[in-house]
Parts: structure tokens; sequence; C-alpha cells
């Protein structure tokens, strides 16, 4: 059992819970909580820690490949290892998945295309409950630009809830340039916009990309220029527009219901 906040082992997982820049390095990420740990992908999961107390209350619930990975380590360890207040007790050390433009882009059975285009959102608990309702509205892959917060980053992994290893995504150099290389290939390319029309007044049966803009300023101008559409979502009362999360989960769903009726 480790028993020593100094061990090079746990300050290292103290790097990649801070550290961006260090998981990038090494290409690793974190999942804390049982409910996630248990779906960790056999081939992704590189390390396991967890306290004596977890193991013994969740020990029937772990699939063999992970029990074969556990380290035991003393409470006041794994409090350090955590950046939450009430650690469940389990943390692990994940490998990044890997996908490409092609994979985040590829027609899934007999579904067309349906993608989220991410420009600058920077609050990690929107993009985690972006990348979650994405699964369950069926989208088949989400592309971020550069300037997008990290989707490693801890808080956004544990709002995810696990969808983050069932969800193909990408960060791209030029957000732009992609969705402009999109519009020649049939692509509809809508921006959410203030200024736009009814979402409702549009076929999103074939394929689509909604792109979806930082909290504070929404898409750039040169980006929303480049969409084939704009669309927004009609208000009532004085709400003059929704929280990006929200937004997003109201387009993915207007799709899923016309491919789905």
């Amino acid at each position: 059992m480790i028993t020593s906040t100094s061990n090079d082992r746990i300050k290292q997982i103290m790097k990649y819970r801070k550290s961006a820049k260090e998981r990038r390095k090494q290409g690793v990420f974190l999942v804390e909580g049982i409910r996630m740990f248990v779906e960790i992908p056999e081939t992704w999961c590189q390390e396991v820690y967890m306290t004596e107390d977890f193991l013994e209350r969740h020990q029937e619930q772990i699939p063999e490949y992970l029990l074969s990975k556990v380290e035991l380590v003393a409470p006041h360890v794994m409090e350090a290892m955590t950046d939450t207040k009430t650690p469940q007790g389990v943390i692990s050390v994940v490998s990044q998945p890997t996908c490409s433009i092609e994979e985040v882009c590829m027609q899934k059975e007999d579904s067309e295309p349906l993608i989220l285009a991410l420009e600058n959102l920077q609050d990690p608990g929107n993009l985690g409950t972006i990348v979650r309702t994405a699964e369950g509205a069926g989208v088949t892959g989400i592309v971020m630009s550069r300037e997008t917060v990290d989707i490693y980053n801890p808080k956004v992994v544990r709002a995810t809830m696990g969808s983050i290893f069932r969800v193909p995504f990408c960060y791209v150099e030029n957000l732009t340039d992609w969705i402009a290389s999109m519009n020649v290939r049939e692509v509809g390319t809508y921006s959410a916009h203030l200024q736009g029309t009814s979402f409702y007044d549009f076929d999103y049966q074939k394929p689509t990309i909604f792109c979806i803009g930082n909290e504070g300023n929404g898409l750039t101008d040169v980006l929303s220029q480049t969409t084939k559409h704009k669309i927004k979502i009609p208000m009532m009362g004085n709400v003059e527009s929704l929280n990006a999360a929200t937004a997003a989960t109201v387009l993915m769903y207007e799709a899923m219901r016309q491919r789905n009726s």
C-alpha cells in the first residue's frame, strides 16, 4: 500500500490532474469514481489506484482486467490525488484515444453523419454535458477548435459520465477552414446565431454539422459566415439565448426527432 504523497507515482498523478500539458505529453487522462471506472475499455487502462475500503465494497463489480492493475493507497493519499471534496476511493490513469477527422465524420450504420463543431468553449461542465448528451442524441462525432477547453480536464471527464469512452472526437487547427471543406461535400452546415432563421425550418436528415460558439461571445463572425445557414432557437419572454450546452441539446434532439420519426 502506498502511504506517502511523496511517492513518485502519486506526484505524477497530481501533475496529470493539474496540467493539460503534462496529460498531452504522456497521452493520458484521469478517471475517478466507480461508475466511470467499470466502463473503462480494457486496452485504455494503464494504472488503477484505490483505497482498501473501496476494494472491499466494490470488488464484485470490478472486471478482472481492472482488478489486475490495482494498487492500494491510504485514504489521505487518495484525497491528495483527486480534485473532488469527497473522493469515492478510486482513480485510474487511462490512455487518450486517438481519432482522425475522418473517423469522427464517418457514417454510422444506416445513419447519416450528425456532427457538433465546438468553437472556443471554455466551461468544462458545458463540454462534458455536451459529450454526454451527444451520445444520447445519436451524434456521430464532435470536432473542436484548439482554443476549446481540454476535453481531458478532470471536470470535463466527470461530466461526460462515461460518454468520453464512446463518442468520437478530435481537435482541428482551423475550424473555419474545416467547415469550408465540408460545404463542398453536400453537408448541411449550421451556425447557432441570434440573427438566424428558426431552426425548425430545416431538414437535418442529411449529413449535418451544428456549430456552437463560446459561452460569452458565441461563434466568431468568420465561422458563422462560412456556414451555409444561420439558425436560432425561438425564445419567449425576455430570454435572449440559451446556455451553450442547452442550445446544443435542443439542436441535437431536433435532428434525432427528424431522423427517427
